[in-house]
């Protein structure tokens, strides 16, 4: 059989896959889809919450509107929407903030995400400068993690029983870029959560929920978590969010996170919606069935990669928690041009080549590819990577599973022809 024929063999098996899967998640994205919709109802949601505020932004209802919508979703006693948030990684910090207020000691379970380690005081000088100025770090320790990836629950123990109700723990959902780990379900981190406020009933529970919302069908906040955040680029956005960040949780939580965002005395109450709201609004209507496709795609890249000898996590057959595809290409040379291949064939600058280097917030270079509308939102589908071993690509994102399959497949077909990939004997 040539390589054509053998590839197009593989992709029809990957789409039977994909199929039998899909039947498994149906009951999930009905169930947040309708949740969603009732939560809509709920608010009375109408055209006039959709306009754009200027100033101060006193008396924006859409954007109260909006903080509401994310609480009932979330199942937290409030929200924080806001285009202020930056990034996923603005509003994890943003909210570890609001809760160490006071002197708390933060515990994060493993090494955190790459962009956190600098914020956290973890790697380098504790405190870095940015533009002349002192940026402000935690006092943070490290739960390690044991071989199966999960934390050291005899240690944790040990360290809540000795702070009491003047610990913090932060728990990221998602593996990141963290190969020794899994990405941590939501019946897993009830258990864990009702572990940890068993130790210590005053424990604060802090969830970084980038890249899970909406693949199960609960979120942390409906399993004990206190305080969660996350990007509107990534699946609450739906793909069409232009930006911004949200924290849904306990409102004391809330109140003291937007007033570092903003200043004490003002909170909640100012800060303009600049954007086109109906964008945000309609981004987390569309969310589930986003999360769907995403999904869909990224188990027809596990498993055709699979046929390819590469060893990839998730699984094609397992079930997922967040919408991240790992895959260990073992080798530097075809992790990048596998990254520059899914930039190739995307339809937001294709002519662009990336290259690996040095970014903000990472101690490895990087390589990323995002040809999308919205400038590095994950929903709709990118790969990036750090250059070090396994050499590992992580695949996100998809807002068609048809448009993941035409990219994947488009770029397994120029690895073979470049040599760079052979196919199974």
């Amino acid at each position: 059989m040539n390589r054509t024929a053998q590839l197009q063999t593989f992709v029809d098996n990957a789409l039977s896959k994909v199929n039998t899967m899909e039947k498994k998640l149906r009951p999930v994205v009905r169930n947040n889809h309708r949740r969603v919709l009732a939560a809509f109802r709920q608010e009375r949601v109408s055209d006039f919450h959709f306009h754009p505020s200027t100033g101060y932004g006193y008396g924006d209802i859409g954007r109260e509107v909006l903080d509401n919508l994310f609480a009932r979703v979330f199942g937290g006693e409030a929200a924080l929407v806001r285009g202020q948030i930056v990034s996923g990684t603005h509003a994890i910090v943003l909210g570890l903030k609001s809760m160490v207020a006071g002197g708390k000691k933060l515990f994060y379970i493993g090494k955190p995400y790459d962009t956190l380690c600098s914020a956290l005081g973890i790697e380098g000088n504790p405190s870095e400068k940015i533009s002349g100025d002192t940026y402000p770090t935690f006092e943070t320790e490290i739960i390690p993690l044991a071989r199966n990836g999960r934390p050291d629950l005899e240690l944790l123990k040990n360290k809540l029983e000795t702070c009491g109700n003047n610990a913090v723990v932060a728990i990221q959902r998602s593996c990141g870029y963290d190969v020794t780990r899994p990405s941590y379900s939501i019946g897993y981190l009830e258990k864990l959560i009702s572990y940890m406020k068993g130790c210590a009933p005053g424990v604060e529970v802090f969830v970084d929920n980038c890249y899970g919302e909406f693949v199960e069908d609960r979120e942390p906040p409906m399993v004990g978590a206190d305080l969660v955040a996350g990007s509107l680029i990534k699946n609450p956005g739906g793909a069409i969010a232009p930006g911004g960040g949200y924290l849904v949780g306990k409102k004391d939580l809330i109140d003291r996170a937007a007033a570092m965002l903003t200043a004490p005395g003002l909170g909640k109450e100012v800060g303009a919606s600049f954007w086109d709201k109906r964008l945000v609004f309609q981004g987390l209507y569309l969310a589930p069935m986003m999360v769907l496709e995403a999904l869909c795609g990224m188990i027809f890249a596990a498993y055709l990669l699979r046929q390819y000898g590469f060893h990839v996590v998730p699984d094609a057959e397992q079930m997922r928690t967040d919408i991240i595809q790992r895959v260990d290409l073992k080798d530097p040379d075809l992790l990048v041009r596998f990254v520059q291949g899914i930039q190739k064939f995307s339809p937001v600058d294709s002519q662009v080549i990336p290259h690996p280097a040095l970014l903000p917030g990472y101690s490895h270079q990087v390589i990323m590819a995002a040809g999308t509308f919205v400038q590095g939102a994950s929903l709709e589908l990118s790969a990036d990577a750090p250059v070090r071993p396994p050499y590992s690509v992580f695949l996100q994102g998809g807002v068609s599973r048809e448009y993941s399959q035409e990219v994947v497949v488009s770029t397994l077909k120029m690895l073979l022809e470049e040599n760079l990939l052979r196919a199974p004997q």
